[in-house]
Parts: structure tokens; sequence; C-alpha cells
């Protein structure tokens, strides 16, 4: 297993990037306590979705938000609640936090 970061590198509700395999950049946030991890690339126009580095959340934290166009994902499932992608999602990226706090990609 490829190990990504430790879990203590991603603050409650914040998000970090990490560059990935075959050059894709791939986003992790936390969320009372679960890690979620998404590719970072919006599905209206397959553009990254922050503007400035490591910021995917909204104002609030609430949800991540496509810098590009306002719209905005669920944390949990990455579903488009909001904005020209609406019923779409972003792809999840399957992580597993392991005893040693790591947060690895899962094989």
């Amino acid at each position: 297993m490829e190990k990504i970061c430790m879990t203590e590198d991603i603050p409650e509700r914040e998000a970090r990037a990490f560059d990935q395999v075959e050059g894709e950049t791939i986003f992790i946030t936390q969320r009372d306590g679960m890690f979620y991890a998404y590719k970072n690339i919006c599905p209206h126009l397959q553009v990254e979705l922050e503007f400035l580095e490591n910021q995917f959340l909204d104002y609030d934290h609430e949800y991540i938000q496509c810098s590009t166009h306002g719209a905005l994902f669920n944390v949990e499932t990455g579903e488009c609640i909001s904005g020209p992608c609406l019923g779409e999602a972003l792809t999840k990226v399957e992580i597993k936090v392991h005893s040693d706090g790591g947060i690895y990609l899962a094989e």
C-alpha cells in the first residue's frame, strides 16, 4: 500500500492536496473524524477544484466547492448538490486509515 500522509496532516474540516499516481492530484478532507478522498477534478469542466492551494471547502467549511463556477459537493459522498453539475459527483479515491495514523491508498 502506498502511504499518502498522516491523519494529523489533515485538520478537522480542512482539506489537503497530494500528488499521486500518474501525475493525478487527489485531496483528502476530514469530517467528524472520518477521512474522504477524491480526485481533484470537477465533473463539470474537468478543471482542478481549488483556486488557492488546499482551499477545497466553502467559506463555512461545510461543502467542497469548485472555485471555477461555485458548484458545491457533499463531503461524505462527493455528490454535487448545487451548481451546473447537479447530480454528478466527484471521483472517489479509496483510502484506508491504519492504526499507525497513516492514510494509505487502498489496493
